[in-house]
């Protein structure tokens, strides 16, 4: 099957294909013209790795991820920790978000949003970073 036909069956683009293939996390297969040809486990391989995409996990831990899948001696230990340090990532990045959310709400409540000019929203926006140590 062409790169077209996989892309739409698993819901990948193109361009995401190939990326895959150029960084080693899939090979295809070449016809006698040098089109990629896709199998079965090709399709497996790329579905795969769409869904670990879709649960928000970096390129090189679906690497690790399918290095694991493929390994039929692999312990099933080792999987939970990629997957539990990418729920580590997700809950600080939730905390972040949580963070911006409040501030943003703390400046908003403190706005009239009348037709005065000034404006905290806009002062905080303007005000100099704080420097990290």
């Amino acid at each position: 099957m062409n790169i077209s036909s996989a892309s739409e069956l698993v819901g990948i683009p193109p361009k995401t294909i190939r990326y895959y293939e150029d960084i080693g996390l899939i090979t295809s297969h070449r016809s006698e013209n040098g089109y990629r040809v896709y199998d079965e486990r090709d399709l497996h391989m790329l579905n795969f790795l769409g869904r670990a995409r879709s649960l928000g996990f970096t390129i090189e831990s679906c690497r690790s991820l399918l290095a694991l899948y493929q390994d039929p001696s692999r312990a099933s230990g080792e999987v939970k920790k990629v997957a539990r340090l990418h729920m580590e990532e997700i809950d600080c990045k939730i905390e972040e978000l949580q963070a911006m959310r409040d501030t943003l709400s703390t400046l908003m409540d403190n706005c009239s949003g009348d037709d005065r000019p000034d404006c905290p929203i806009l002062e905080a926006l303007s005000a100099p970073l704080k420097q990290k140590n």
